[in-house]
């Protein structure tokens, strides 16, 4: 089965998987046996069923997953509350004294644009040091548990004075469409690195278990970009060579607007 290494201790493990390609046509034909004969109508079927927003046959396929991650990560990830989960419980068994220490290329200033980011990384010497003092802090919380359970203080108070780069451990079982919803949102480059490596260990074991409906979430979700009617406007106005009036948009959306125009290579405007 599938395994990837994550971050210093963590992993995705593929527990089992239920459906493939071939479910998501038949359940969209509501039919019995392959489906159609041909690969290629199959093909073609999925992308429609994908351009077209129709989620029910990807609910067809669902993935088990065994991951170890730091408890901030697993904070982030619970919020996509279309899975069935199962954690480790610290108040039956003894956290391992593993914690996650990022990498000095990992340790950014904060965003002064978005509030829940960060930007570019730090000098190597605050790194450096910032580095060690996630080292002492997790060392001496972890020093601290231990000697409060050798004292015979019961676990599910002792585990208290963990902080939440240490790690955890669960299954979690989902079905493909809000998988994909999952990896759209934590496979962004906006979105913090450490869930980020997580997202991009899935989308790889995604690509080998359904290849068309991966191609095509590609195509038409994770590499696409939609636009508002706002933006479709300031559109027709540069293909008739002025330049948009951004009436109604606010600093941000003008700014977003201009992004999406810079990938599609349009940057000769004001």
């Amino acid at each position: 089965m599938f395994t990837r290494q994550v971050l210093d201790y963590g992993f995705v493990r593929v527990v089992d998987t239920m459906g493939d390609d071939s479910a998501i046509v038949q359940a969209a034909r509501v039919s019995y046996g392959d489906g159609t004969k041909a690969p290629s109508d199959d093909r073609s079927l999925i992308r429609y069923l994908m351009r077209h927003w129709h989620s029910t046959p990807f609910e067809m396929c669902e993935v088990k997953l065994h991951v170890k991650l730091p408890v901030f990560v697993a904070r982030q990830w619970i919020r996509h509350r279309t899975a069935n989960v199962n954690e480790y419980s610290a108040r039956y068994s003894i956290m391992d004294r593993e914690f996650y220490v990022p990498d000095p290329q990992n340790i950014c200033s904060q965003s002064t644009i978005n509030k829940q980011g960060g930007a570019d990384p730090v000098e190597p010497v605050l790194a450096d040091a910032v580095q060690g003092m996630f080292i002492d802090a997790s060392e001496g919380s972890y020093k601290e548990y231990d000697e409060m359970l050798e004292a015979g203080v019961a676990r599910e108070t002792a585990r208290m004075v963990l902080p939440i780069n240490v790690y955890t451990q669960w299954y979690w079982k989902v079905d493909l469409h809000n998988l994909f919803h999952f990896l759209r949102l934590r496979s962004d480059p906006h979105a913090q690195y450490e869930i980020r490596v997580y997202a991009d260990a899935i989308a790889e074991f995604v690509a080998q278990w359904v290849p068309e409906a991966w191609a095509a979430f590609q195509d038409y979700r994770l590499n696409a970009m939609s636009l508002s009617a706002m933006e479709v406007e300031c559109m027709k106005t540069l293909l008739m060579g002025a330049d948009p009036a951004y009436e109604n948009m606010s600093g941000r959306e003008i700014s977003e607007f201009e992004e999406k125009m810079k990938r599609m290579g349009v940057t000769d405007y004001d």
